[in-house]
């Protein structure tokens, strides 16, 4: 199963073959489709997986099985770059040797309550668009009809909105809605803001997977002496695995895009930055020592 959330074809195919109709669908519209159990193709899309996983699917991932987030992220995902630039991003791992789900049992999903927002998807995709010049961003769903699925021949006609609310798709997009709109301003305005740095990546990764790790994070003294967090905030974030990931969502937009919305003590950000500018320059005047160290070596043996 293709990741139906974010599927393209792609650009350097001879012969470009999409398993997405190209018809735009919205929540009122229609469409023929229902998996069950009974149906002869039951788990073929489970055999050949390619899905991208968000924040919210490796919280309630990682919470089925009893894992810490670094535990889950070891254990049952891998790592692949989202972009050109390199953006870290998680896909759902695969048994060894094959593309199978590494969730997937005879009988079925194994995680059935708690699976990924892309399998809730399915046979829908889905895709986050900005129009130039908006602030928001618009959802259009579409068909995805792959060859083995018999599940579009099944007499069940339904809208888009009542299949994501049979799907319990609704509270993993409310939920992933503000780091979707971290990937859209990034891809969008991606010559303004240009590639992030290597630090930005890992607070991306950190922020959008790890939420333990985030979490000792904001837990840390330094934390707590740059950023000024209400102690009732502060104590509910760190309680409380959801409202953690909301605030992960408005930290990384601070510092990708400098969007600040969590207040920052001048006088440590400033001290902060002058010890990080003494730094470089020690790093510097280093090489710089090095190099002219080099170059007497080369003529050592001339004299």
């Amino acid at each position: 199963m293709a990741d139906t959330q974010t599927t393209g074809t792609a650009i350097n195919d001879p012969k470009p073959v999409s398993p997405l109709q190209p018809v735009q669908l919205s929540l009122d519209d229609t469409f023929q489709f229902r998996c069950h159990k009974g149906i002869p193709c039951f788990n073929a899309c489970c055999k050949n997986i390619d899905i991208m996983l968000t924040p919210y699917d490796v919280l309630m991932l990682k919470r089925r099985f009893g894992l810490s987030s670094r535990e889950f992220i070891d254990r049952y995902t891998r790592d692949y770059s989202m972009d050109a630039h390199g953006m870290p991003g998680l896909k759902l791992a695969t048994k060894e040797g094959s593309r199978e789900c590494v969730n997937l049992t005879p009988e079925g999903c194994g995680v059935y309550e708690d699976r990924p927002s892309a399998c809730r998807y399915y046979a829908l995709g889905m895709l986050a668009m900005r129009k130039t010049g908006s602030p928001t961003d618009e959802d259009s769903y579409f068909v995805v009809k792959e060859d083995h699925c018999l599940g579009h021949f099944e007499p069940k006609q339904q809208t888009v909105r009542e299949y994501r609310r049979e799907q319990g798709i609704e509270p993993y997009d409310e939920a992933n809605r503000e780091w979707r709109q971290i990937l859209l301003k990034k891809r969008s305005a991606g010559p303004t803001i240009g590639k992030p740095s290597t630090r930005s990546f890992e607070m991306f990764f950190l922020a959008s997977y790890d939420l333990d790790g985030f979490r000792a994070f904001v837990a840390s003294p330094g934390f707590e002496e740059l950023f000024e967090l209400e102690p009732a905030l502060r104590q509910a974030i760190l309680a409380d695995d959801e409202k953690l990931l909301a605030f992960a969502f408005r930290f990384l937009k601070q510092v990708l895009f400098g969007e600040f919305t969590i207040p920052v003590r001048k006088d440590v950000a400033d001290r902060r930055r002058e010890l990080l500018k003494e730094k470089v320059q020690r790093v510097e005047e280093e090489a710089m020592r090095r190099r002219m160290a080099d170059e007497d070596l080369k003529y050592e043996d001339l004299e």
